[in-house]
């Protein structure tokens, strides 16, 4: 069975959604929109979150019911069976992704112009933004990864330079004063409001971002809807005050309305001075290419679905050994947007353009909104057609009064793209006319799961019964990343859990990697294969142990261990000493839900008969000494080495404490060695003895950067070079263990030279 680990809650969710909405939309657009109508954008800007409302509770139904990436291209794919209609979606969507970011980049690049780049220095249009589309792209591409935690600061900072620019405006002008403006500002010219609400439209598409993601949020049924709302909420307040701002500005309307989408820079410099404008300037920059690195990764993901069901070149299906990207899905969209940023902006302006044909962004931005509005139509009708189709689906969240109200969302979008602008509207139906020709030209590919049958057998859950459920058995989750290591770490799990008077289950993981541009769906067979030969290499090694094996894909390999520990009420994690990714093991021994030992050097003949373990001091020491009294109660004999380091590396520990920890073991046995560190001293002694060394992990490898610790990173080198089996324990810290970790090695500097004193006083009293 492979799982696939959620990472994502409510205020990533929330986040993406709200983040993904705050671009060019409101930055370019509200001078636009304000020069046109003036107050009555607001009326606009509502007009169009009416509408991106009831397309989103279509949205958010078929969230809740089918949980995976894929947005409105995966909604229609499992509704319609017509082939060439879905291809007219995805690619629709597909065209719809990359010309949104081309609006935002290209955008972005005239903010440049106007108020970072010297006058003098003079760069043809469209430039920076295919430039920018190209770093976007290989980002994208090696694998670059954003942590939920860092999609909400970046939301945060957004929201709070939008709030610094409107509490500009109430300050400049006055409360009573900007309200008052802004009441005195409306027109009624309804032709200009509803063109501006379709403009605007683009503004609010970042909705369907959230349920693109909706394979990685927690609880998406829940989840999903309700950022969804939230974030369109949001962002609709905010856009009104942002108008409000806006009217309330002292430079003179035929100003604004000639500054274009850079307008709001220059509002920001009259009501904050020279601050408030760079303020504006940098938020606004960021927004643009922090929604344009989202869109990057919707496109993408789609063209890789598209390819996955053989809508599009099977390339693009295709993930990249090294990054785990589909890097032909983020080529082609690299070069899809630098194709519309160079026909829209630097081959046909809006002025001078070649051949005397002007597009420029206006026509740019009716293009993208065409390749949104059409699809998101098709996502309605598919709603009416599936309740009516599968009346007994289960749906978690159902849209009221259907079919009216996405049959209302439909005629809403339709309308909207009568009133875009005609010259980008016409580029859009001629591309997708094309496109559509092409692919009935070329007559598609098979779907992936067409052409291979990957019936997995069901894998038995065990070798070896020894009665009772899985719930009374002494689990030990066994993360694998390399299939050589499965046999001895699952022989010392069984172990381990028998020393601990345990029914022993092991449950053995692999975790398949994936960065954020890839849909897990795109790796479900990788994931299965590695299972499978995982399966069979513990088959083949003839383990008498009862144990499960598991595939699962998730983003973060941390994750992914931790949740199955706390889901599955793991008793112990057994993983490898890393060779790579350090970062992992620390996150899992800090965060884990219970004991964590940290194995290296273990074979088929590494037994648990003999155990050493060092004399020393903490929580992870004592952890340690529990599982070494544990062993020991069962009949193996136990050695307690106190080290006297004579070169420095280390500090002598009071062996009378760690004896004390062994009341229960009936062979034990002290030994004082003297070596130049402990780590020498240590593993010297188990090499002559023979057996396994167990120690606790350390608190000092913060400021040095160590694995497990000073200690245990060099006893486990020394004993790679004896060939001398370590097993590293850590008991659970949390956040306490972190702070410890810090402030353990202040504590042992000074403890060092107080022994130093002492030892100097004896040596002092003998003369």
């Amino acid at each position: 069975m492979v799982e696939h680990t959620r990472t994502l809650g409510f205020r990533v969710a929330f986040a993406i959604g709200l983040g993904t909405m705050i671009a060019a939309g409101i930055f370019s657009l509200s001078g636009t929109a304000v020069a046109v109508v003036g107050s009555s954008a607001v009326i606009s800007f509502v007009i169009a979150a009416v509408i991106a409302g009831l397309t989103a509770a279509s949205y958010s139904e078929f969230a809740s019911v089918y949980s995976e990436n894929g947005g409105g291209y995966l909604f229609s794919s499992r509704t319609f069976e017509n082939d060439r209609l879905l291809f007219a979606v995805g690619a629709s969507l597909f065209m719809g992704y990359c010309a949104t970011t081309a609006f935002y980049l290209t955008t972005m690049g005239e903010w440049f112009h106007q108020f970072l780049l010297p006058h003098q220095f003079e760069v043809p249009h469209g430039t920076i933004a295919a430039a920018t589309a190209v770093l976007l792209g290989y980002l994208n591409a090696q694998g670059t990864e954003e942590s939920g935690s860092f999609q909400v600061l970046v939301t945060g900072a957004k929201v709070a330079v939008l709030l610094v620019f409107i509490a500009g405006a109430f300050v400049f002008t006055g409360p009573t004063a900007a309200v008052g403006t802004f009441a005195t500002g409306f027109k009624t010219n309804a032709g200009g409001i509803i063109s501006i609400a379709a403009v605007a439209f683009i503004t609010f598409f970042g909705f369907s971002a959230i349920a693109a993601s909706a394979g990685e949020i927690i609880e998406p049924r829940k989840t999903v809807p309700k950022a969804i709302g939230a974030s369109i909420l949001t962002v609709t307040v905010l856009y009104i005050f942002v108008i409000v701002a806006m009217v309330n500005s002292p430079i003179p309307p035929e100003v604004v309305a000639r500054q274009g989408e850079t307008a709001m820079g220059k509002v920001a410099a009259a009501f904050l001075g020279s601050f408030g404008k760079w303020l504006i300037v940098a938020g606004a920059i960021f927004s643009m290419v922090s929604a344009s690195n989202a869109s990057v990764l919707a496109a993408s993901g789609i063209g890789s679905l598209m390819g996955r069901q053989g809508q599009a070149p099977r390339r693009f299906s295709r993930i990249h050994p090294d990054y785990g990207t589909p890097f032909w899905s983020v080529t082609a969209v690299t070069g899809t947007i630098v194709a519309l940023v160079l026909t829209f902006v630097a081959v046909f302006p809006a002025e001078g353009g070649v051949a005397g044909i002007g597009l420029g962004l206006d026509a740019l931005t009716g293009f993208a909104n065409l390749n949104l509005l059409a699809p998101l139509a098709v996502v309605n009708v598919a709603l009416i057609v599936s309740r009516r189709r599968d009346p007994d689906l289960d749906r978690p969240l159902e849209v009221p009064f259907v079919p009216w109200v996405p049959a209302i969302g439909v005629l809403a979008n339709l309308a909207l793209i009568t009133n875009l602008p005609p010259l980008g509207v016409a580029v859009g139906v001629l591309v997708e006319v094309a496109l559509v020709g092409a692919y009935l030209v070329w007559g598609g590919a098979p779907d992936v799961e067409e052409m291979v049958d990957r019936a997995v057998s069901p894998r038995p859950s065990a070798t070896k019964t020894n009665g009772g459920g899985d719930s009374e058995k002494f689990r030990v989750l066994v993360p694998v990343a390399r299939t050589h290591r499965a046999d001895d770490h699952v022989r010392l799990a069984d172990r381990i859990a028998q020393a601990r008077d345990g029914d022993p289950l092991i449950q053995v993981v692999n975790v398949t990697q994936i960065p954020e541009q890839t849909p897990s769906e795109a790796v479900a067979d990788v994931a299965d294969e590695r299972a499978d030969r995982l399966f069979e290499a513990l088959e083949d090694a003839d383990i008498d142990a009862d144990y499960t094996v598991e595939g699962h894909i998730c983003r973060d390999i941390a994750f992914d261990i931790l949740h199955t520990a706390r889901e599955d009420d793991a008793d112990l994690i057994l993983m490898g000493y890393p060779e790579e990714h350090e970062e992992v093991t620390e996150e899992v021994e800090y965060e884990a839900p219970c004991d964590v030992a940290f194995a290296n050097g273990f074979t088929e003949h590494a037994g648990l008969d003999t155990v050493t373990v060092g004399a020393g001091g903490g929580p992870h020491h004592a952890a340690a000494l529990a599982l070494a009294n544990d062993i020991g109660r069962h009949g193996s004999d136990v050695h307690v080495v106190n080290v006297v380091p004579s070169g420095g590396g280390g500090t002598v520990e009071d062996i009378e404490e760690t004896l004390s920890g062994l009341q229960d073991v009936p062979s034990v046995q002290s030994h004082e060695v003297t070596a130049d560190t402990v780590a020498d001293g240590l593993v010297s002694s188990v090499a002559e003895r023979g057996g396994v060394l167990v120690i606790g992990a350390s608190r000092t490898r913060q400021l040095k950067r160590w694995v497990l610790g000073s200690t245990p990173d060099r006893v486990i080198q020394r004993a790679e070079e004896a060939g001398v089996p370590v097993l590293v324990y850590a008991s659970p810290t949390g956040v306490s263990g972190r702070l410890e970790g810090l402030l353990f090695p202040v504590y042992r500097y000074f403890q060092k030279l107080r022994g130093s004193e002492d030892r100097d006083r004896n040596v002092s009293s003998n003369y």
